[in-house]
């Protein structure tokens, strides 16, 4: 991963309306996100700077902007991902689950234009972004009898809509922006079929809970099967940087059974959780499942603040009946729950609520622990300014259809 493509000190930064906006360093940019006004605002892992070392082949910059961003007083902060246009000087910059603002804002121009003018002179060429306002939320005690053949999400009125969410939408498109796969959702999968984090996600609210409420909002199911796998003699361990071979290993398995490719290395893995945990130790954890002495299951945990992710999980074909995979999460909500964290973010799930389509099961399993589909404003996209910009947008589309 390429650091910032030119020295702080030599890129201009842009004012607008009292809004400074230039490049920071990395640990002003981590003070912001641990500040009260930081933590309001709710940056998810993608955000953080350790997620540049994360992803290979793309350039990174951190950028914040505010009263005055060189004297560390901001008021939103972005990690922006930046690849280049095979044969171009030109780059796509992606901003995952980004930028981290105050999307409250009515007047997002203050802000978000000093952004775009600043990648348009880093010789961007298009920037998608992902709004971290919710948009619908769906309770899973409502969503669970309504399953049936050809059903979806937005078949069924959600238990809530998001009034920030709807207005923060409209005036991304008044500006321009274009929804990433449209505002429909694909056939069964998590959301746009154009979007590279999931639209909709499964939430399992944490704050003002007791340990008691967590155990009674999982269904009966649920409780059966962590008390089996209790019963059974299953062992629930915090591993280490060692155990990532193994958990790979059963990746592998997972995808094959359940008819998925995440595509994604060994050296993915123990890059993110070296650069994770660099950045501040125990930020990424990696859960095992033992029965008999043999890993049956392996599950990677994220925590930012006062929000915890489970990432990703792999379990073995056999002794399933132990249910090790049950047991891994009830204990990563208790762990969670213990850290402070006011959500436990469960990621993608699909869009189907038909039981004949094979991806519903994975959203029939998290609608188990009791929480929350919550449909997110997608990606959003948009070229900047100039005819040959719009020209590089609608090529390097095509070019990521071909990939």
């Amino acid at each position: 991963m390429s650091a910032l493509l030119v020295p702080p000190s030599h890129l201009p930064h842009a004012r607008d309306r009292g809004v400074a906006l230039r490049t920071i360093t990395a640990e002003t940019y981590r003070a912001f996100l641990a500040s009260p006004a930081g933590s309001a605002l709710g940056a998810g892992f993608l955000q953080c700077p350790s997620w540049a070392d994360v992803k290979e082949g793309w350039r990174s910059q951190l950028l914040g902007w505010g009263p005055d961003p060189e004297a560390g007083r901001l008021t939103g902060v972005a990690l922006v991902l930046l690849r280049q246009f095979p044969g171009t000087r030109k780059y796509f910059a992606y901003l995952p689950e980004g930028p981290v603002a105050d999307w409250a804002d009515p007047d997002l121009d203050r802000w978000l234009g000093p952004l775009l003018d600043h990648l348009r002179r880093t010789g961007a060429f298009a920037v998608r972004i992902g709004p971290s306002p919710a948009y619908r939320r769906w309770d899973a005690a409502l969503l669970k009898p309504l399953a049936g053949p050809g059903r979806r999400l937005g078949d069924v009125l959600a238990s809530e809509v998001d009034p920030l969410g709807t207005a923060v939408a409209e005036r991304l498109r008044a500006r321009g922006w274009r929804r990433c796969g449209g505002d429909g959702t694909g056939a069964g999968g998590t959301g746009g079929d154009a979007d590279a984090q999931p639209r909709h996600v499964f939430q399992v609210p944490l704050a003002g809970r007791t340990t008691e409420d967590l155990w009674s909002g999982l269904n009966q199911e649920w409780r059966r099967n962590v008390r089996r796998a209790q019963k059974e003699g299953v062992e629930v361990v915090v591993g280490s940087a060692a155990e990532l071979t193994e958990f790979h290993r059963l990746l592998g398995i997972t995808e094959r059974r359940d008819g998925f490719r995440l595509g994604r290395s060994l050296a993915y893995y123990e890059r993110q959780y070296a650069a994770l945990n660099a950045e501040e130790p125990g930020r990424m954890k990696l859960y095992l499942a033992r029965h008999r002495g043999e890993i049956l299951a392996a599950h990677t945990m994220i925590t930012v603040g006062r929000r915890a992710w489970y990432q990703t999980g792999a379990s073995a074909d056999h002794r399933r009946e132990v249910r090790p995979s049950n047991a891994l999460q009830w204990r990563m909500l208790l762990d969670a729950h213990a850290l402070g964290a006011d959500v436990y973010d469960m990621r993608g799930v699909p869009s189907t609520l038909d039981p004949d389509v094979r991806t519903y099961g994975l959203l029939r399993w998290k609608l188990g622990t009791g929480g929350q589909v919550v449909e997110t404003l997608g990606e959003w996209e948009r070229p900047l300014a100039g005819s040959a910009n719009h020209t590089l947008h609608r090529a390097f589309q095509a070019y990521l259809n071909r990939r």
